[in-house]
């Protein structure tokens, strides 16, 4: 059986998953420090409100929480997909307001519950849609056919852990036989740790701090991270979703100069290589007296730049694991599936850190515009 056939029961509680969080690869954090141009966070100690322009547990709350787990189903091909997000959406206004008898008496916090479709349904909406297209294979993949795709995406996202799986089987329930779960993965993330210029990020997996790159401003998260049009998709976003495995013995034995290298960056300061704070952006032309790029031409802060692919920014929200091995789940939102795809294929060939990962579930979702008491979730998409 492959690593990627085993999957927990709907039952099962998120495991602990260790003190550090998202790792090397891409881990996304939110500040909750305030700076000209960024947008408003969830009030300290508060729910999080599930309604608006956009779906909440993508920029809040703010820093993500601790705990997520994501859940990947198939919608049967005698469901409706309208009828089904309506009623999830529903339910995620009642479970995160607390009044819903399947949270057991467990009090919602700052539960927020996320919801996406896969590719095979947004084509049913419209072929040229965002969304539409499928996430390519690439190398250092070992996936069971069930872990690659799928049609639902639930990331469900807490300061409690326990609330996940009670949340997982509420939405499941409603859901019904209208659909069949692929896979399931939790995770966690750890205390984050401030940059600089408003950012803050967490230490990653391999113990580095990370997630600082990013669309941090109202303006950027506009023009890189939430869809304009068309108007059936307007307010929402596009998500990739990957389960990677990552080598920790092998990655540890290098010496600490040789991880540096790898990343591109001081493991202790977060700096780029080639200087300055971790608030500073890498200086990609900075040389060594003998030639030698600062940052190395294989390090990951160098192939998985932005202005060295040419795309836009990604804002990534993922989570350390321990099961079904040490790992990180991999979640990145952008306007633009391409932004992921060519930064991955810039990556592929020669990225330093990529050479200690696996992965092992991967699926591409358009993250629904948001939704409210008058307009149901995916109304507009699915009429």
């Amino acid at each position: 059986m492959s690593r990627a056939d085993s999957r927990p029961s709907r039952r099962a509680f998120v495991r602990a998953t260790g003190a550090v969080a998202a790792t090397g690869l891409a881990a996304g954090c939110e500040t909750p420090a305030a700076r000209p141009g960024r947008p408003p966070s969830a009030p300290p100690g508060t729910g999080v409100t599930p309604t608006g322009r956009h779906q909440a547990g993508i920029t809040l709350p703010q820093p993500a929480q601790s705990n997520l787990l994501a859940v990947v189903a198939d919608l049967d091909e005698a469901a409706a997909p309208g009828p089904l997000l309506a009623d999830l959406g529903n339910l995620v206004r009642t479970l995160t307001a607390g009044a819903d008898p399947r949270l057991l008496g467990l009090p919602p916090g700052d539960l927020t519950v996320t919801i996406g479709v896969g590719p095979r349904l947004v084509r049913t909406a419209g072929a040229a849609l965002p969304g539409a297209a499928d996430l390519p294979g690439y190398s250092r993949e070992e996936m069971a056919r069930q872990a690659r795709g799928g049609d639902l995406l639930l990331q469900i996202c807490a300061g409690d852990a326990l609330l996940l799986p009670v949340v997982a089987s509420a939405l499941l329930a409603q859901a019904g036989d209208r659909v069949r779960e692929r896979w399931r993965q939790s995770g966690q993330r750890g205390p984050v740790t401030t940059v600089g210029h408003g950012v803050s990020a967490p230490r990653n997996l391999l113990g580095f701090v990370d997630g600082i790159v990013g669309p941090h401003t109202t303006a950027e998260r506009r023009r890189h991270l939430w869809l304009s049009g068309p108007a059936p998709v307007a307010g929402g976003t596009i998500a990739v979703v990957r389960r990677m495995e990552i080598d920790l013995p092998r990655f540890a034995a290098l010496s600490v100069a040789d991880q540096e290298a790898a990343l591109g960056r001081r493991r202790a300061t977060a700096a780029p290589l080639s200087g300055g704070t971790a608030a500073s952006d890498p200086d990609l032309g900075a040389k060594t007296p003998d030639g030698r790029y600062l940052v190395p031409a294989d390090s990951h802060v160098r192939r998985a730049n932005p202005r060295a692919v040419g795309v836009g920014l990604m804002l990534r929200r993922s989570y350390s694991i321990d099961q079904p091995a040490p790992g990180l789940l991999f979640i990145s939102f952008q306007n633009d599936l391409r932004t992921f795809t060519r930064t991955l294929a810039h990556m592929e060939g020669s990225d330093a850190l990529l050479r200690y990962t696996t992965t092992t579930a991967g699926a591409t979702f358009l993250v629904l515009p948001g939704f409210d008491e008058q307009l149901p979730l995916g109304a507009r998409l699915f009429a």
